[in-house]
């Protein structure tokens, strides 16, 4: 901390001299070699003397004769920033492998603790620029505005990906199209647009606010040194279970629930409460469930499995057992069964985005 800097620069030129010397030294002459050699002596030599002044001109001295033997070129520049792109891809891919990785709510099945797309219809006009910028940075809310130029009607609705992430829908009509920033599912659900639909002209077709799903991050490292635990918010892949479709597009897609089962425990329900074991559920999430104050229901019956408060189940060696927080709106284990041990992906870890209501760490 206290070392000067021009010392610093010194030792740090020693080193790319010594590093140069050794990349380069079958393709020096000798006469350069040997001035290479000199210079890095006499920079070392001033170094340990502590000598200001000679340190500054043997400095000077070594680095015009690195910039004699390697002039900076355009090719230069550009092959060290694609280094630098290279190496921040590489850092990124692997801290997405095997640490961190991001994911997107888009279903209101852990809703309240996580929320997903929710859309709020609205006759009112969207809100003045400023604010709709400051309300997507805080909340992560864009405003949507389609209104009929004619009379016409929906006759499909197409959805559409651009870059990857953002997800909008194509409306097609009889007369014209129109291309908003929303799922079709969030459109059909919220703003009640399905193809049939007849509009008039001048009409609202959608207009209101979209919030988008809570982005967070999973930690992908912790569960291969440390078992999950129930109570675990986390993240799964839905191959090998039949009655989740995969996406035509992207695959079996990835569900995140409530870890509420280890393999052998035998659970029940009793709405609105969840026993494990013979006795309630413990920890902080299953008891905000149970307590049913709202916007918490507590824990509803399942379809095929835990469908009577008198029916048990005893998870598999090889499964977990995931359940919703919105028990009453959550596709998960109670219908489709356990989720195989190879399928986990990771515990959710952050909210990262938006920064409210519940940026911070999930519990």
């Amino acid at each position: 901390m206290f070392t000067p800097r021009y010392i610093k620069h010194s030792r740090l030129l020693l080193r790319h001299a010594r590093k140069y010397l050794r990349y380069k030294d079958d393709l020096l002459s000798e006469s350069d070699r040997e001035e290479i050699v000199a210079g890095i002596k006499t920079l070392r030599n001033a170094l340990r003397e502590k000598d200001r002044e000679q340190i500054h001109s043997a400095a000077d001295t070594l680095d015009k004769t690195l910039h004699r033997l390697t002039p900076v070129t355009w090719e230069s520049h550009w092959r060290e920033n694609c280094e630098v792109i290279l190496v921040a891809i590489v850092v990124a891919v692997g801290i997405r492998s095997y640490f961190l990785q991001p994911f997107k709510i888009p279903t209101g099945s852990m809703q309240p603790t996580l929320n997903g797309i929710i859309g709020h219809s609205t006759v009112e006009p969207p809100p003045n620029f400023l604010q709709q910028v400051a309300e997507f940075v805080v909340l992560g809310r864009n405003y949507i505005n389609v209104v009929s130029r004619e009379d016409d009607q929906v006759l499909e609705i197409v959805p559409q990906k651009m870059f990857f992430f953002f997800t909008f829908s194509r409306l097609n009509c009889q007369r014209q199209n129109f291309l908003v920033y929303a799922a079709p599912e969030t459109l059909r659900q919220d703003f009640n647009v399905f193809p049939g639909r007849v509009f008039h002209r001048g009409e609202i077709i959608a207009r209101g606010a979209i919030d988008t799903g809570d982005q967070v991050f999973v930690d992908k490292f912790s569960y291969n040194f440390v078992k999950p635990h129930n109570g675990d918010v986390f993240v799964f892949r839905t191959n090998n279970i039949p009655a989740i479709r995969p996406d035509p597009v992207g695959g079996p897609p990835f569900y995140i629930k409530r870890l509420a089962g280890l393999p052998d425990d035998v659970l029940r329900i009793d709405p609105p409460f969840l026993y494990i074991n013979g006795e309630k559920a413990k920890g902080y999430g299953f008891e905000r469930v149970m307590s049913a104050r709202p916007p918490y229901r507590g824990y509803a019956p399942g379809h095929d499995y835990l469908s009577r408060p008198d029916q048990k189940y005893i998870v598999p060696r090889n499964g977990y057992f995931a359940m919703g927080d919105n028990s009453y709106n959550s596709f998960d284990s109670r219908y489709w069964g356990p989720v195989p041990d190879v399928n986990l992906v990771g515990r959710g870890l952050l909210v990262y985005w938006p920064f409210y209501p519940h940026w911070g760490l999930i519990r």
